[in-house]
């Protein structure tokens, strides 16, 4: 059997949209990395200001001048891979003009998630490349298993942040045959900076504290999604019933899971079964956590690139439960694709992801 050869040499890196909450996630994510160097970040806000003028960064990455969006696409051919911080109707504008000038993508937008035909109904516009977006590879690494294929691929699509916490949350069960496949529901809890940084009255502090409110339901379109990333990872045809919920919190999703106890799994111990369901997933996964399904909490991943598990099930009830947390702008965004663009390039998987702590042990 041929073996793989592991190019370790440094890669220069661009983000397109560093002002936006998971562009400056990865900012700082970069600035430290081992393998990759920041070499291009753009912000129509931040244009012609010094990086370390608004983030914590160290030199060299603090002393890059970022350039204007129109600026910066002049200098896309300069770096290794961009990492597109952009809405999807501008991701999949800029995609075409990055690969076109030598670079190769992360986007981490919705851009190129879904099917052609899917756009209109769940992002509002036509997709103006159906071409490239059959080249684009989705990864979820703990879910999608295609770390091969990314070697060679020039443009990844990172998953959102609900799909990576949904997926997380069901595909354990699912696998091991503990869940009816038709009968996930997911109920999802997110904190404000999964809006984004664009302010609007709805997102203001006087309407997001002290409450919590369901919404687009039936309507997000991380819901499609989910199924997709699903089928991905070996359990297709699964349909979900989805709603998200707008916490009054920063950062952090809770995903919780609820679906039948498939007849027959578990015997005397059902619960016992799910955990080492849990278990056996987690192996081999560095980022996948479990713990008893009461410590799944948002302070248990917020700041990290961890995925926190945990699940249960009654056979009197004939249910199983299942629980995921993540930090929505690492795990949900920026430190997925960074573990993405690490995969892209060959370098080991947790590079630049190990030091992220958080605040709880």
């Amino acid at each position: 059997m041929s073996s793989t050869v592991i190019d370790v040499s440094s890669r220069r890196a661009g983000i397109v949209g560093v002002s936006g909450y998971s562009g400056m996630e990865l900012a700082r994510i970069l600035a430290s990395h081992p393998n990759f160097s920041l070499g291009l970040v753009t912000s129509d806000k931040w244009a012609g200001k010094r990086l370390g003028a608004h983030l914590a960064v160290a030199a060299p990455a603090a002393d890059l001048t970022c350039f204007s969006h129109e600026r910066g696409q002049a200098h896309l051919g300069e770096v290794d891979v961009v990492f597109l911080c952009t809405p999807a109707e501008v991701s999949v504008e800029l995609a075409p003009r990055a690969l076109a000038a030598g670079a190769r993508v992360v986007d981490l937008s919705g851009g190129f998630r879904l099917a052609a035909d899917q756009f209109p109904q769940w992002y509002g516009f036509t997709h103006p490349a159906p071409e490239l977006l059959a080249q684009a590879v989705y990864s979820m690494p703990e879910a999608t298993n295609n770390a091969e294929k990314l070697r060679t691929a020039r443009l990844i699509s990172n998953p959102g942040c609900y799909a990576t916490a949904s997926v997380l949350a069901v595909l354990p069960l699912l696998r091991a045959g503990f869940m009816e496949a038709d009968s996930a529901i997911i109920d999802a809890k997110s904190g404000t900076t999964g809006a984004g940084r664009k302010a609007s009255e709805e997102m203001s502090f006087s309407e997001v504290a002290d409450d919590v409110r369901a919404y687009r339901i039936f309507r997000h379109q991380h819901a499609p999604e989910i199924e997709l990333a699903l089928a991905l990872g070996g359990a297709p045809h699964v349909r979900v019933t989805f709603i998200p919920h707008l916490l009054p919190v920063r950062r952090g999703i809770l995903a919780t899971a609820y679906g039948r106890l498939r007849h027959g799994t578990g015997g005397s111990d059902p619960a016992g079964g799910v955990r080492k369901a849990l278990d056996d997933f987690a192996e081999e996964r560095p980022f996948v956590r479990v713990v008893a399904p009461e410590e799944v909490r948002l302070q248990a991943a917020v700041g990290t690139n961890r995925v926190v598990l945990g699940a249960s099930a009654d056979a009197r009830l004939g249910m199983v439960v299942s629980f995921a947390a993540i930090d929505n702008l690492i795990k949900g965004a920026a430190g997925q694709a960074v573990q993405n663009a690490n995969l892209m390039f060959g370098f080991a998987e947790t590079a630049g992801l190990v030091g992220l702590a958080g605040a709880m042990p």
